[in-house]
């Protein structure tokens, strides 16, 4: 039997994610938070899934510790399937005047094999875009675009190369079009995976003796992402100097967590 989009709603929001503030896991009343829709690949992963790690996991470590991260990224979703289980009307249930969203979706809209997640790049991408995007504007919150980050790719010559199609493309004029802020993570992840080149990127992905993962990320993988998000943040004033801390400090892998599944 298949659910209302009610009964989804519900459903989500009574499995909202732990909240994160650089100083731990609380929310402060009356100060903003910094919202994460979006996939794996900024999602909270727990101890089952450990070394695996998030890049939204790490973002509270640059950010002031009165400034909340509340991370509702989710392994597998789409733009589409975030919408369609009721995971955006969670955000939209708890968000607040000042509070910002960030919005990260591609992988999965490119499986064009699966109707429940695949989006188009010109058309049903940019349109499930736009719910996320008028739903915050509509409660008083900042939305922000943020390119897919890119995945571990090399071709022979050992040049870094963009697997997303034209999903980020698609954003970036989106993002004009509706005088959003823009952080282009795709284009700042293919130049940071260029710079460290094949053999060095595979200590920031989730490789480990039985599983070669150029998708997601272990701790620095996750570390160096949150940090060019947080750079990126403070470079368009999305948020203040005051906002931001240590994006030039060595932050320790220990630091990063992966509580029990029964905690979430």
């Amino acid at each position: 039997m298949s659910l209302t989009r009610r009964q989804v709603t519900v459903a989500a929001l009574g499995s909202v994610p732990l909240v994160f503030s650089a100083a731990g896991n609380s929310h402060a009343v009356g100060n903003r938070t910094l919202y994460i829709a979006g996939d794996s690949t900024a999602a909270q992963k727990y101890a089952d899934a450990a070394p695996e790690t998030g890049w939204g996991m790490a973002l509270p470590f640059f950010l002031r510790k009165d400034l909340a991260v509340a991370n509702h990224a989710v392994n597998g979703r789409s733009s589409k399937s975030f919408v369609d289980e009721g995971r955006l009307d969670a955000i939209l249930a708890l968000i607040r005047p000042g509070d910002l969203l960030l919005i990260q979706f591609a992988h999965n809209d490119e499986k064009t094999a699966d109707p429940t997640r695949y989006t188009e790049p010109w058309t049903t991408y940019q349109d499930y875009l736009r719910l996320y995007l008028d739903g915050a504007r509509a409660k008083g919150a900042r939305p922000v675009l943020v390119t897919p980050v890119e995945r571990r790719k090399f071709d022979a010559s050992g040049n870094a190369v963009p697997t997303h199609g034209e999903y980020p493309a698609a954003m970036r004029a989106l993002a004009k079009e509706e005088g959003v802020t823009l952080l282009d993570l795709q284009a700042l992840s293919l130049a940071l995976w260029q710079e460290l080149g094949v053999e060095e990127t595979k200590k920031y992905f989730n490789w480990t003796d039985t599983e070669q993962d150029n998708t997601h990320f272990n701790p620095p993988g996750a570390i160096a992402i949150a940090r060019l998000v947080a750079r990126e943040l403070l470079r368009h004033r999305v948020l203040a100097p005051r906002d931001v801390r240590r994006l030039d400090a060595g932050i320790p892998e220990s630091w990063i967590t992966w509580p029990s599944p029964a905690t979430a």
